[in-house]
């Protein structure tokens, strides 16, 4: 419940950006950090919250989560102005990140190595049929309610799971080490220094300041690793990349991040600006792929528990790279129903992934660090999603400006006339980006080598 709470929020978001930002009279670039502020902080998080986690309690932490992410969302719905709402999407996030760091390591916790696939299928279930339910409720409710109860839905939702949290979820294993705050501040810093940059490069290209941001946190990354590597304490244990299938596994999820989860955006920029869709029937083309990845993501994490992750996650991956050579052979004429194809595909192979991925990587973490290995795997992710989302844009405003690339994301424009061809352009090149992107992923999946999913493999 706690994972589709946050999932529900990645999609809802997007199709009531239009209406928040004429409601709350704000300009474009505003408009754009209701989105990417929620990025930055869950990528910079969700480490330090999963080792955080280690040390006070998964399961407390996931609570406290629940709390701050419901909160956050009351603000939202009450926001007078959009600086007030993009502050409030701040508080969220960190909610977000208490959830998203804790979940994995409290699924490992509760499960022995030989049946997480399964149980990570049922948390990827519970995300997908998330962004699914965003999808519909997102178009719903700005419709017929406004868009404040996109944010007011969470509240039932969020007292509902911290009353069965707090029954339920109980914590097995706390671990007995120092707080390494100074290794919270340099990872902070460098992630926010890169994703800040990274964010302004989206949003009005290359500048000494941006270029600037991106070096030094590029510079702190090693000092970081170095400084890791000589305390007692770390939060990320440097040793922990010496086990080749969760090196692998977590640079898999990296890239596959990055190369995969701008796909619904680009959709979103060719069918609401190639094609003329309204945000929400464009959303509903996509939604075949949420419903076929929900259903089959326990049964997949199951064929992991049996077989390993290596094959299942790399034919998932593979499917990703057909999803895409689809998406490239999309024009102004196109059939849509090659999207919907396109769509089952998608989902097919994310509920290959994920939850076979995930199950690797927690079988090869020791207990006492499943809320940092946890945590590492999402900031990976994370920062792979923000990776992507940028390149994205840069790829599919390459012949349109930015200004244009972005009003057609907000369903604010439609492209029309000498625009569509030189934008399709775009949109292949970007299209062509995460394919060479998510072939790396297949290859750090192909070669990870075989898991042991003894019960006592971890140990």
């Amino acid at each position: 419940m706690g994972m589709m709470m946050g999932s529900i929020d990645t999609t809802i978001v997007l199709l009531a950006l239009p209406s928040i930002t004429q409601s709350l009279n704000a300009n474009l670039s505003q408009s754009i950090w209701v989105i990417v502020i929620y990025l930055i902080i869950v990528a910079v998080a969700t480490t330090q919250l999963g080792r955080l986690g280690d040390l006070f309690g998964r399961s407390r932490l996931f609570n406290l989560g629940l709390v701050v992410f419901t909160i956050g969302s009351a603000l939202c719905g009450l926001a007078p102005g959009m600086l007030f709402l993009i502050f409030s999407r701040a508080i969220q996030a960190v909610g977000g990140s208490l959830l998203e760091a804790n979940s994995g390591a409290i699924v490992a916790d509760t499960f022995e190595p030989a049946r997480r696939g399964k149980a990570y299928g049922y948390l990827s279930m519970s995300w997908t049929v998330g962004a699914m339910v965003g999808i519909v409720l997102g178009g719903i409710l700005t419709t017929f309610l406004g868009w404040r109860f996109i944010f007011f839905i969470n509240l039932p939702i969020g007292i509902i799971c911290l009353i069965f949290s707090r029954r339920y979820l109980k914590d097995t294993t706390v671990v007995k080490e120092d707080l390494d705050l100074a290794g919270m501040a340099l990872l902070g810093i460098a992630l926010s220094l890169i994703s800040i940059g990274l964010i302004d490069y989206v949003g009005i290209g290359a500048s000494a300041l941006n270029l600037a941001l991106v070096c030094i946190g590029l510079l702190l990354i090693p000092v970081f690793i170095w400084y890791e590597s000589r305390i007692p304490a770390p939060i990320i244990h440097v040793d922990t990349f010496k086990n080749k299938v969760l090196r692998s596994s977590i640079l898999a999820s990296f890239f596959q991040s990055m190369g995969y989860l701008s796909l619904a955006f680009l959709m979103t920029l060719y069918l609401q600006g190639v094609r003329g869709l309204s945000p929400l029937d464009a959303a509903l083309f996509m939604v075949p792929g949420y419903i076929l990845s929900s259903v089959l993501a326990p049964t997949m994490g199951g064929l992991a528990d049996r077989f390993g992750a290596r094959i299942i996650a790399t034919l998932g991956i593979a499917l990703m790279c057909v999803t895409v050579i689809l998406y490239m052979t999309l024009g102004v004429d196109t059939p849509l129903y090659i999207v919907v194809l396109a769509s089952l595909f998608s989902g097919i192979g994310s509920a290959m992934f994920w939850p076979a991925n995930n199950s690797a990587v927690m079988a090869n973490a020791s207990a006492d660090r499943h809320g940092s290995t946890s945590g590492l795997l999402r900031t990976m992710a994370n920062i792979g999603t923000l990776g992507s989302y940028v390149l994205s844009i840069t790829a599919a405003s390459a012949f349109v400006s930015r200004e244009t690339a972005f009003s057609v994301f907000l369903g604010t424009s439609k492209l029309m006339g000498g625009l569509t061809p030189a934008f399709l352009t775009g949109l292949d090149a970007a299209f062509g980006l995460s394919l060479i992107i998510l072939i790396i992923a297949g290859l750090f999946s192909l070669t990870r080598g075989k898991e042991e999913r003894s019960a006592n493999s971890w140990a």
